[in-house]
């Protein structure tokens, strides 16, 4: 029988799973609430594109910290495995892995669409971003041949969390060609509105106005 895959949307509750790591089983998104988190698959460990994400995301590990925000890592490997690959790392590579890894098995890859039937029998490369409500922000996939930019996802949740407070984030956010890292006001909701706005902000037009980063 052909298995559903049945991801989140964005806006969804992420799905409920209990699961185990290498730092002992975890109830997710239960054990994460009020926190935000990174959620991020990768197709095998002891695989050389794997390896440089994992290096990669542990080098940020202290600016999500900052955040607020946790990291965990995830495949279908067993986690006898992800303990091995982890000492692997440390050893050769002198970087101390701090966030838990998942032993996903086929049913938790298939609930978060990390199985792509035409991309073989391994995890892709899926990110999931979700704040402190359990609610997934942000979703992005990469094949197993292209590793990530972890510096955009860290941007990413940056900017998830100032839009929260403050407005919409341009293209290329801090460094966008129009505005810089200014915030874009959210839109006039009537007349009235949009007039105020060509006073109270630097505008191109009533409905691209912007404002200082606070």
């Amino acid at each position: 029988m052909e298995q559903k895959m049945n991801m989140p949307l964005l806006g969804d509750p992420f799905p409920e799973m209990k699961v185990a790591t290498t730092h002992g089983p975890m109830d997710l998104p239960l054990d994460m609430t009020g926190s935000w988190f990174v959620l991020f698959s990768h197709p095998a460990d002891f695989t050389p594109v794997c390896t440089t994400e994992f290096v990669a995301f542990q080098k940020r590990f202290d600016q999500f910290k900052e955040l607020g925000c946790k990291l965990i890592g995830m495949s279908v490997d067993q986690v006898f495995s992800h303990i091995k690959w982890v000492q692997w790392i440390k050893e050769e590579l002198e970087v101390d892995i701090q966030f838990p890894i998942v032993a996903a098995n086929d049913s938790i890859a298939l609930k978060l669409g990390m199985l792509h039937p035409g991309k073989g029998t391994n995890t892709v490369r899926a990110v999931f971003i979700v704040d402190p409500e359990g609610i997934v922000r942000l979703i992005m996939y990469y094949p197993q041949e292209v590793g990530r930019n972890m510096d955009e996802v860290v941007r990413a949740v940056r900017a998830l969390q100032i839009s929260d407070r403050q407005g919409a984030v341009p293209a290329g956010w801090p460094d966008n060609e129009l505005i810089g890292n200014r915030i874009i006001v959210p839109p006039a909701s009537n007349v009235a509105d949009a007039e105020r706005r060509l006073k109270e902000y630097e505008c191109f037009d009533w409905w691209f106005c912007h404002k200082p980063l606070e």
